[in-house]
């Protein structure tokens, strides 16, 4: 190969060595500027699939407007329940906003913003149930729960008969079709879907206990901080307050 024809195949070679260098730096700054938040997608309002297969909820919009403040791509995924936390653990995702309560078991593994909501669990049973409350709840009562929730280990303080489910919409339709006698979910939840899918059921009684719910993080991850700031803003500004009350008509970060 002459000397010019070096020259060229070396000049050549730098354009590539260099573009293949700009394209790697571009794809990495891409992912650290996209916020990717995990979700069930099984929890009506919350997070679920609208009739175009697109994640929905009041938790996506609320990543969607934390984003927005930190100045990142909102990304959220759908992910089974019972594999969040391993999943954020491997880092397939830089977050869980999908209505986790804080509890002192999840704070050994993760590391919790502040409560971006509170809510409370709430018994629902058919409208023709003799069960008023959770007092009436007996130890062969079959309950219906959300698997590995705060709920489950609720559930199992007043009955042997839990039945599990993926979804709390699919064990809703369960109690209306008599298939439980009963079913301890979030109290948005059960009211909203019961209205939306006209189902035969009802809540009775109190909130079981309040509870708080947050974003999850890996632990030393700075981006907590930079979430919780961002929520700071989005209620500060009227951002909660709008998305809140789209879903529920109310602001939901008050007891």
């Amino acid at each position: 190969m002459g000397k010019k024809n070096w020259l060229l195949f070396f000049g050549v070679l730098m354009v590539v060595v260099l573009a293949a260098g700009c394209g790697s730096g571009a794809n990495k700054t891409s992912a650290q500027n996209t916020f990717t938040y995990a979700m069930s997608g099984q929890y009506r309002p919350f997070n679920y699939y609208d009739d175009n297969k697109q994640l929905t909820g009041f938790d996506v919009e609320i990543g969607k407007a934390l984003a927005e403040k930190m100045g990142m791509q909102p990304r959220p995924v759908a992910a089974p329940w019972e594999g969040l936390i391993s999943g954020l653990k491997a880092k397939k995702y830089d977050a869980i906003l999908g209505s986790m309560t804080i509890t002192p078991e999840r704070e050994k593994e993760v590391a919790f913003s502040d409560p971006y909501y509170i809510s409370g669990p709430q018994l629902f049973v058919r409208k023709d149930s003799p069960i008023k409350g959770i007092q009436d709840i007996k130890k062969n009562t079959p309950v219906g729960v959300l698997i590995s929730s705060v709920y489950d280990k609720e559930a199992h303080k007043y009955s042997k008969n839990v039945k599990n489910y993926t979804s709390d919409i699919t064990a809703l339709q369960d109690l209306s079709r008599g298939r439980v006698s009963a079913v301890i979910t979030d109290r948005f939840v059960g009211k909203i879907v019961a209205r939306e899918q006209k189902l035969d059921i009802k809540p009775v009684g109190g909130l079981l206990f309040v509870e708080k719910v947050g974003i999850a993080f890996r632990k030393g991850d700075p981006l907590r901080e930079k979430v919780n700031k961002a929520l700071q803003e989005i209620k500060a500004d009227g951002t909660y307050l709008k998305i809140s009350e789209k879903y529920f008509g109310t602001d939901i970060s008050k007891p």
